[in-house]
């Protein structure tokens, strides 16, 4: 069987299984009068309401107005016209087709479909286990200063240092330089010994950068600071560079480091600061909120573990072999890898607002301006 059409419709199947199921059952748990919160200002009524069906598929107005709150809130406003709200319709009719062609052909029974419905469940069931955290704006101040106060370090910014070097390739005439360096008072004349003596000095068309850039390799931070390394500059340099009294300074002795020797100059400090609690409020608030997330997930595997027995083949699993090419990707640096660790997770960081139809007179959709 050709697969291409597996591929192209994963996310089409899984996304209307899931809606298949949901509709089905929603519906019966209305009629019971067990229907749940309301689904964007639709009372239980109104989101049982079909208004389409595909084959013996109902499309009903609560999957309507659920499709529009999963959307982002810019693109919801592409659907407050007739015409607009008729296009959105055709769309989700349009992937019940698909997704009913891809059943009838076994599609729904490929690998990567149910792969792709497995995906769709695990994030369902993720988003149901968070439902009742709050948003960032709605954690407690008290959290807040709390964990201001006990992670006091981590708002806490050490001394910073921007350094610059001539380099040269070996100690040969190093001590002669290094008198001249000490000599150069202003950033011009350093500019000057840098395009003069340093293997990094740009040539041709390069070598006009401002004189204070001269031979700079960036900033650092105090050898006490785990974040305040930089690639670029070698330990040996770095620790030299806390040994100058002032902006402007050259360094009494020259530093050898990874078989090169630098002349070391500071080019700017920026002081230590300790961030207060307003500064830092709409990080921690982002924090304690992933904090809570990952609390969640953490219990809620817990507990389907215990439900589910979970068996692993540690001797199997060490036979597998990495294909050929991909062992690269393990060896990787992690540090190479985003952290992202202030970034809120998708989804957190606003409730979205009730679907807005013809300019938000009544909260609940409408199709073809009827109701």
């Amino acid at each position: 069987m050709n697969r291409r059409p597996a591929h192209a419709l994963l996310a089409l199947v899984g996304v209307a299984c899931l809606v298949g199921g949901c509709n089905e059952s929603s519906i019966k748990a209305q009629q019971q009068g067990e229907a749940g919160p309301p689904i964007a200002g639709l009372n239980a009524q109104d989101a049982a309401r079909v208004i389409a069906k595909v084959g013996d598929r109902p499309i009903t107005l609560g999957d309507y107005a659920k499709t529009l709150d999963r959307m982002d809130p810019f693109d919801r406003l592409r659907y407050q016209t007739k015409e607009r709200r008729r296009e959105l319709l055709n769309e989700m009719v349009n992937v019940e087709l698909l997704a009913a062609e891809a059943k009838r052909r076994g599609l729904d029974k490929e690998p990567e479909t149910e792969d792709a419905v497995r995906t769709i469940l695990r994030d369902a069931m993720l988003a149901e286990s968070r439902s009742d955290l709050p948003t960032p704006a709605e954690i407690p101040m008290a959290d807040v200063n709390a964990y201001f106060e006990a992670n006091a370090e981590k708002f806490s910014e050490p001394e910073r240092r921007r350094v610059a070097a001539v380099v040269l390739a070996d100690k040969k005439d190093a001590a002669k330089i290094l008198k001249e360096a000490q000599k150069a008072a202003t950033p011009a004349a350093w500019g000057d010994l840098f395009a003069k003596y340093s293997t990094t000095a740009p040539k041709g068309k390069n070598a006009g950068n401002p004189a204070e850039l001269a031979g700079d390799l960036g900033i650092v931070g105090p050898m006490s600071d785990p974040k305040g390394g930089n690639p670029r500059v070698p330990d040996a340099v770095r620790a030299a560079a806390f040994t100058l009294p002032a902006v402007g300074a050259v360094a009494a002795d020259i530093v050898e480091a990874e078989g090169k020797v630098y002349i070391v100059r500071l080019n700017g400090i920026t002081p230590s600061h300790r961030r207060t609690v307003g500064e830092s409020e709409r990080s921690i608030r982002v924090l304690l909120l992933q904090e809570r997330m990952l609390k969640k997930e953490r219990d809620l595997e817990a507990e389907l573990r215990k439900k589910y027995p979970v068996q692993i083949d540690d001797q199997a699993l060490a036979q597998v072999k990495i294909p050929s090419g991909m062992d690269r990707w393990f060896a990787m640096d992690s540090k190479m890898w985003p952290q992202g660790d202030e970034a809120p997770p998708a989804g957190s960081a606003a409730v979205p607002a009730a679907p807005v139809v013809d300019g938000g007179a009544p909260p609940a959709p409408t199709v073809d301006g009827g109701r």
